[in-house]
Order: structure tokens, then C-alpha cells, then sequence
């Protein structure tokens, strides 16, 4: 039966992909992908020739119909700007429509920037709360952040460069002073991986280039007063 194959395609260095991953893609009808430029680089880098369309934000609504059509006859990929599609990403609307069509729907996993930046954060990825990007405007994005102050998980997000600044004012602002790791350009040749505090980092990132991931300490109990001897 056809199936919507989810691919996860390199978050920066093309060497990340997975033989499967290549094969699947080299094996479907159709790539859909949210920015064929990026996905044209990884096929001609890999000889795959397969027919490649747009799936992205601004072309979901015309372009789902058709994919879903293709998926009547023949297999179809599905791929993300970077990443593993689903994940902050439009193509989830089109994986629930398969599922409702009793399509079947098959994970490739692969490079994720989420797990890439937490693992090298140096803080506790044993559980943790992944927030997608942060919002627009400030008024949305400090609410968003005031509802999870008071919690213990470590916070992840993402972030653009022209963005991060104000975002990072806010997320002082509403959180505090915490431990922060921010990813910028993961994988990639001018990779940077910032730790320390906040404010340490509002200060580093003045003229901010590439995409950041933010991995943010959680909420730290603080240590209770040792009783007195009398």
C-alpha cells in the first residue's frame, strides 16, 4: 500500500543523512518539501533524481489535495526545511491528513536540531519541554514564557537571528538568570555553542547571524535553611 515516508534530512552538514534516508528518497514518486533549493543541494549531492514539489506554509493548502492524490497510486516523501518534518513544521497538517485517510505513515529518523542542541548543552535532557519557535511579538512570547517559569523541565526553542536578541531581553526578564546553551548554525561550518547565564549570553549575541536553538535551564528549587540547634 503507498505510504508518506517523514524524512529527516541534514540540520546543516549534508553528511548527516542516514542510508535509508536515501534510499527511501531515491525509491518514492514524489519529494514534497518545504524548500526545494535545500532539498535540490542534497539530491544532486547524492545523484537522486526523483521529482521534487513545494510543501511549505504558503502552498499547504493548494498542494496537500494533489499529494494526497499521489499517495492513491504511489509513494510519496515528505521532507522539512531541516530537520525531521512534523517537528515545528507545516507538513504535520499533512501527515494528519493521512492518518485520517488511513494512509500509512512511516518515520525515518534522522538529524533533529531539538536532541543535537541538548545533548551538547551540558544540562538535563532527561526530561524537557520543547516550546517550537517563540512567538512574534513580545506581549505573546513573554506570556508563553511566564507559563512555564515555574517549572522544573528544561525549556528548548527555537529562535531567528533577527529575533534573538529581544527575545533573549525577555526571556530574562520573565525567567531570571538562569543557565543557558544556545546552538547557532549546529552542524554547519561556522557551528557556536554559547553556555552560561542569560544575561551573559544578552550580551554576547550583539550582531546575531544563523539559526539558534535555545536550551534553558529549568526552575532550580532553592536549598532549604538548615534548621537551627536551638
Amino acid at each position: 500500500m503507498p505510504t508518506l515516508y517523514l524524512v529527516a534530512t541534514p540540520i546543516g552538514n549534508l553528511e548527516d543523512i542516514t542510508l535509508r534516508a536515501l534510499r527511501i528518497l531515491k525509491d518514492v514518486d514524489l519529494i514534497a518539501a518545504e524548500d526545494t533549493r535545500k532539498t535540490m543541494r542534497l539530491l544532486n549531492a547524492y545523484g537522486i533524481k526523483t521529482r521534487l514539489t513545494s510543501y511549505h506554509q504558503h502552498t499547504k493548502r493548494g498542494k496537500a489535495a494533489g499529494i494526497l492524490a499521489r499517495l492513491q497510486d504511489g509513494d510519496v516523501a515528505l521532507v522539512t526545511e531541516a530537520g525531521m518534518p512534523g517537528i515545528s513544521d507545516p507538513g504535520c497538517e499533512l501527515v494528519k491528513a493521512a492518518v485520517e485517510r488511513d494512509i500509512p505513515v512511516v518515520a525515518i529518523p534522522g538529524p533533529s536540531a531539538v536532541t543535537t542542541a541538548l545533548a551538547v548543552s551540558g544540562m538535563s535532557g532527561d526530561r524537557f519541554v520543547f516550546l517550537g519557535f517563540l512567538p512574534r511579538k513580545k506581549g505573546d512570547r513573554c506570556r508563553l514564557l511566564q507559563s512555564i517559569a515555574d517549572g522544573s523541565l528544561t525549556i528548548v526553542a527555537y529562535e531567528s537571528p533577527h529575533r534573538i536578541c529581544k527575545a533573549l531581553v525577555d526571556i530574562l526578564d520573565v525567567l531570571g538568570d538562569r543557565r543557558i546553551a544556545i546552538g547557532r548554525e549546529l552542524t554547519k561550518l561556522h557551528e557556536e555553542v554559547f553556555r552560561g547565564t542569560i544575561k551573559e549570553a544578552v550580551d554576547h549575541f550583539t550582531a546575531p547571524r544563523g539559526e539558534f536553538t535555545l536550551v534553558i535551564e529549568g526552575r532550580q528549587e532553592k536549598p532549604k535553611a538548615a534548621p537551627l540547634p536551638w
